[in-house]
């Protein structure tokens, strides 16, 4: 399973790849916006001199036309820049549009396998669910990826998942059982899949050992 940070910040995407952990990052203008920067454009910029894999950027436009145009321009930024379009009618359209041109399209806001399903054959090349939010709504999000995967698989779609709205290490433990493609979190939860109590202990009995024995390197 590929991992994804979903950030802005310059210095989590540095310190991602220096763990050799990261092989993508997914943003949008709010994260953006939360790193203090006023220039859209620039930050994603900024990040596509650092990261290799894929990048997905949001657009800001909810109409077919603005939607095209503002994907291009996105594009035109750096070949690995994968365009994020939300699932509406609108953006179905745009996605199929854009696909036939060969750029790249993260459908994002899918929080039903009937629209995982619909991106699919509108040629997105990733989809997004959101299963965080979905939780926060009293339906299981894990669940929806598992019936998006088996609907991929019987049908063979290209389209690869992105577990997206992750809030902790759980999320990411599910989705890797249940074979999906790729977890996009937040820095904070990456961090986080280093940790259990248990190798805090142990290292620090090790240490503790070596202190009383008198050990020399």
């Amino acid at each position: 399973m590929k991992i994804f940070l979903d950030t802005a910040s310059l210095e989590e995407i540095k310190k991602g790849l220096e763990w050799n952990m990261v092989d993508g990052v997914t943003t949008n203008p709010s994260l953006i916006a939360k790193e203090g920067e006023k220039d859209y454009r620039k930050r994603i910029e900024e990040i596509a001199k650092i990261v290799k894999g894929p990048i997905s950027a949001e657009v800001i436009s909810t109409s077919f036309e603005g939607m095209i145009k503002e994907a291009r321009e996105l594009h035109s930024i750096a070949e690995n820049i994968v365009i994020k379009i939300p699932m509406t009618e609108e953006g179905i359209k745009a996605t199929k549009f854009l696909s036939d041109e060969e750029i790249p399209v993260n459908v994002t806001l899918i929080f039903s396998p009937n629209q995982a399903l619909i991106a699919a054959k509108a040629g997105a090349r990733y989809v997004s669910p959101f299963v965080g939010r979905l939780d926060d709504v009293g339906n299981p999000g894990m669940e929806i990826v598992s019936e998006i995967i088996q609907i991929y698989q019987n049908y063979g779609f290209d389209t690869e998942i992105i577990v997206a709205s992750i809030r902790n290490p759980e999320h990411v433990r599910i989705a890797a059982l249940q074979g999906a493609h790729i977890s996009t979190m937040p820095f904070s939860t990456l961090k986080q899949l280093f940790k259990h109590p248990l190798t805090d202990i142990g290292l620090q009995r090790f240490i503790e050992d070596y202190k009383k024995a008198g050990l020399k390197w």
